[in-house]
């Protein structure tokens, strides 16, 4: 079953040009002069229900854009969306009992209050009778490991502790489908890990369907199994997760500490030093050149380590790399 369909959406905002000098300014005051950004552009996909599926992009490519108007925030420009069964922007009230929504830099949880208090507000909001509300409490609060949280004042929460108390009043009508906008955004690891295993778990227990956009390439490994990218509002990649990571997410970022001074000459075969300090060294190579076990044991033999950072580029490298293959076909 389907529980996203979009079809050649479009969505274009209208900008007001910022005339040059006090005459163009008192011209465009009775006179505006609009311009045109197309934020999505004949986009087209499908989303199956229970999938997890990435949805993701630079800045300003139209991801955020394109969840507002899944959630019937915005009205599109043209094409057509089916979001389980409803046009978002017709029937957003109906659509807003099945689906649960979190964006990373829009809190939904009542600042000054506990998060208890939005919990209860939305058990009424969503007509859920008070032992029904209290059991799925029970269980969100079990799920993100949030009970010391939920009668502190959200002010007072890490960013990390509220963005699990976000995602978790997101899930308490018990929704078909999670659309969640940069939940990650500012997060530590341990945060991002605590919100990624509960997503997951509630994708396997209750079958949620998830909808991620993130700038975290550990988001997508973690959570979703297939992936669309986009730039400028349009599909460019669109394949599984791993293959994905097999063909584009080859180089790994390496970041070491030794217990004492590193040579000034350190160097690696088939491995580029980025950065040589006294005690580490960061540096960058392709897994696809050169074996990961070979690089690991020529650290290891140059030193005790003190710590060890091993990671991907940047998703936007990534991204324009795509991109640019994409540009050349």
């Amino acid at each position: 079953m389907v529980s996203i369909d979009v079809t050649n959406l479009q969505k274009t905002f209208q900008t007001k040009r910022k005339a040059a000098g006090l005459g163009g300014s008192i011209r465009s005051l009775f006179k505006p002069d609009y311009s045109s950004v197309e934020a999505v552009r004949n986009l087209s996909f499908q989303m199956n229900s229970g999938e997890l599926l990435g949805f993701i992009g630079p800045n300003g490519a139209g991801k955020s854009t394109t969840i507002k108007i899944l959630t019937g925030i915005l009205h599109p420009s043209g094409g057509e969306a089916k979001v389980l069964g409803f046009t978002p922007w017709i029937d957003r009230q109906k659509l807003a009992y099945h689906i649960g929504t979190v964006f990373g830099q829009r809190p939904q949880l009542w600042y000054h209050l506990p998060a208890m208090d939005t919990f209860i507000l939305f058990g009424k909001i969503y007509e859920l009778d008070d032992v029904e509300t209290k059991k799925r409490i029970d269980f969100l609060t079990e799920a993100f490991e949030i009970k010391d949280l939920l009668d502190v004042p959200v002010r007072k929460l890490s960013l990390g502790q509220r963005m699990r108390c976000e995602v978790a009043a997101s899930l308490l009508h018990r929704p078909k489908l999670l659309l969640l906008d940069e939940p990650s955004i500012g997060l530590d690891v341990v945060a991002k890990q605590h919100i990624r295993d509960a997503i997951k778990r509630m994708n396997q227990e209750e079958g949620v369907g998830v909808l991620l956009t993130s700038h975290d390439a550990g988001d997508l490994e973690a959570l979703c199994k297939r992936v669309i990218i986009v730039n400028h509002g349009q599909i460019v990649y669109e394949d599984k997760v791993s293959n994905l990571k097999r063909k584009f997410l080859t180089t790994k970022l390496v970041e070491v500490r030794y217990a004492m001074e590193v040579s000034k000459d350190f160097a690696i075969q088939g491995v580029e030093i980025l950065k040589v300090g006294h005690y580490g060294v960061k540096l960058k190579f392709d897994t696809t050149k050169t074996a990961v076990d070979s690089v690991i044991s020529h650290l290891s033999g140059a030193g005790d380590i003190v710590d060890i950072t091993i990671s991907d580029p940047p998703l936007e490298e990534v991204i324009a790399k795509i991109y640019q293959e994409a540009e050349n076909a």
